[in-house]
């Protein structure tokens, strides 16, 4: 019984995870996907996923990417810190060239 009892916990545990998964929707700005988070107010994280859920095309997009970047690097060395290296980039469904990918 106990074994039935633990199968049925996790599968529910498995379905619920799955659908949070499902429902996530767009892209959200995060600690984990977005560089100098730690150096932005929470009005200014919820103003950055706005605009950059926002972008219709790449190249606007991709200045914002680099202009924030060159701001949370400002910040971040202001303080004796630096951003991590790397990331991907956000802009990168927007591309409508296939050249080079």
């Amino acid at each position: 019984m106990r074994s039935i009892v633990s199968i049925l916990c996790l599968l529910t545990l498995m379905l619920s995870l799955t659908g949070t998964a499902l429902a996530r929707g767009p892209w959200r700005a995060s600690e984990h996907n977005t560089k100098g988070w730690h150096f932005m107010s929470p009005k200014e994280r919820i103003e950055h996923q706005a605009t950059v859920r926002a972008f219709k095309a790449y190249e606007p997009c991709h200045d914002y990417q680099v202009a924030h970047h060159q701001q949370m690097q400002a910040r971040a060395s202001a303080k004796g810190l630096s951003l991590p290296a790397g990331g991907r980039d956000i802009c990168e469904h927007l591309r409508t060239d296939t050249v080079g990918r």
